[in-house]
């Protein structure tokens, strides 16, 4: 997993409340265990207007015009703005895959899904919650400016905007720690990998019919 430790990015603004993860991913591209390809799917019903599946080429495909992703000038967004309880719905964790394949690296709102939100850490996102004022603010000056954008600092835990305004933001420490360091649930295990071959070399001579 990719460590997160500062992000200047280009922010996309979701104004919509419980935004699930159907939405974030529809059913249909559950078929696939793979961490990868789901970024052109990423809000699919949405984005398209035509029916998605997997594996299809989305090159030409119909796009709603008034979808954010499909405006120019969001194009290349690596900040998301959302609204409260995002990520409900089932418990999927392709939905946090597609917003990492789309480019997303933090996603800012109100509130998150409980699994959801911890799918997040695990896959390299950052999630932010910020009150209803603060992302109003944030949703403001979105809209007033094109190229909007924020500087994210995890370890002092900020969100910085253009005008100079720093808003402060909570995050467990163990989170921020695997974040930091881009330690995913395989990446936490094999930091003891020594101690796990030791192991298994003691019971092959203890036990040795278990092998």
């Amino acid at each position: 997993m990719q460590a997160f430790t500062t992000l200047n990015g280009l922010v996309a603004p979701m104004d919509r409340a419980n935004v699930d993860t159907d939405a974030i991913i529809p059913k249909q591209f559950l078929k696939s265990i793979k961490r990868t390809g789901y970024g052109p799917f990423l809000f699919d019903e949405w984005r398209y207007e035509d029916h998605g599946e997997p594996e299809m080429d989305c090159t030409n495909r119909p796009k709603r015009g008034d979808f954010i992703l499909n405006q120019a000038r969001y194009q290349g967004a690596q900040i998301l703005l959302a609204r409260e309880n995002f990520g409900c719905g089932s418990s999927r964790e392709h939905a946090p895959w597609a917003i990492v394949d789309y480019g997303f690296s933090c996603v800012i709102a109100p509130s998150f899904a409980d699994i959801f939100y911890n799918n997040c850490f695990k896959n390299g996102i950052l999630p932010i919650v910020l009150d209803d004022a603060q992302m109003d603010t944030l949703f403001d000056a979105c809209a007033a400016t094109e190229g909007f954008s924020l500087s994210i600092d995890l370890p002092a835990q900020t969100v910085s905007l253009p005008s100079g305004q720093v808003l402060s933001f909570e995050v467990d420490d163990f989170r921020k720690h695997c974040l930091l360091n881009g330690l995913d649930d395989i990446g936490l295990t094999l930091q003891n990998a020594d101690i796990i071959r030791n192991y298994e070399a003691t019971r092959i001579q203890t036990a040795p019919w278990l092998f």
